[in-house]
């Protein structure tokens, strides 16, 4: 079973069919980058750009950066245009994708829900928390597999700042810091700072700094949790999303 599966990021909108039974991308992603200003119509334009490039015209589950209620209602929108807030994101990429059915989730958890099902997180109980380090952070948590949605933890306060301005891979990028560095003062601080609020088992790190897990994941000392990176890396979100979709589709067939 194929769904297409859409993430939507403050760099990049990125897409492609999903192979549901294995987790994994069926063909080869296609990405654009996201406008600047992220607009709700120049972001749906850059998924048009992305599905049609495929050809696609079933079911499509699309990840945003941002706090999402009500399976479709933009409500917090940090690393995009604040025109977002309060959005109906659900009918806005429908009408511009024709019609076609869409699912809607925040960005964390749809990489959370993949990594729990398919990688890092697979079989663990307990508290887990993805996070992912990009443009900002994002965070999943999950409680002997289940999800609690929209936590939002790369805006906890990190030295009178948000964590994402501190600990981000766009921080790191922004203010060269060396992977030492951001690891050591930046990120070991922030998983503490978790640690001590949630006292998880495992933390499972996504995003794009997932792929070179092997240049700062040795430098973090001091924690307790169990650290990995994603498996799925940076696919994480993407797969994600086409799960939902998929879950929505089962729902709205079995209410029928």
């Amino acid at each position: 079973m194929q769904i297409f599966g859409v993430d939507i990021g403050g760099s990049g909108i990125k897409g492609a069919p999903v192979d549901l039974d294995r987790g994994d991308l069926a063909q080869e992603r296609h990405k654009v980058l996201t406008p600047h200003p992220a607009t709700p119509d120049s972001v749906a334009d850059g998924v048009r750009q992305v599905v049609d490039h495929f050809g696609w015209t079933g079911p499509v589950g699309l990840t945003f950066p941002g706090v999402i209620t009500g399976g479709a209602t933009v409500r917090t929108a940090a690393n995009v245009d604040k025109s977002w807030i309060d959005t109906d994101a659900g009918a806005l990429f429908a009408g511009r994708l024709g019609g076609l059915p869409v699912t809607v989730v925040n960005d964390a958890d749809a990489a959370g829900v993949a990594e729990m099902q398919f990688g890092a997180g697979r079989g663990r109980r307990g508290t887990v928390i993805l996070l992912t380090f990009g443009t900002g952070i994002g965070s999943a948590v999950f409680t002997d597999g289940v999800l609690v949605p929209n936590t939002e933890l790369g805006h906890l306060e990190l030295k009178g700042h948000d964590a994402e301005t501190r600990a981000s891979s766009k921080a790191k990028d922004d203010q060269e810091l060396t992977w030492e560095h951001w690891a050591r003062r930046r990120v070991q601080k922030y998983l503490a700072h978790l640690e001590m609020l949630f006292s998880p088992e495992l933390f499972v790190i996504g995003g794009g700094v997932s792929r070179k897990a092997d240049k700062f994941l040795h430098y973090i000392e001091g924690i307790r949790a169990e650290i990995v990176p994603a498996q799925l890396q940076n696919n994480a979100g993407i797969v994600g999303a086409a799960m939902r979709a998929a879950q929505a589709q089962e729902q709205t067939q079995t209410r029928m």
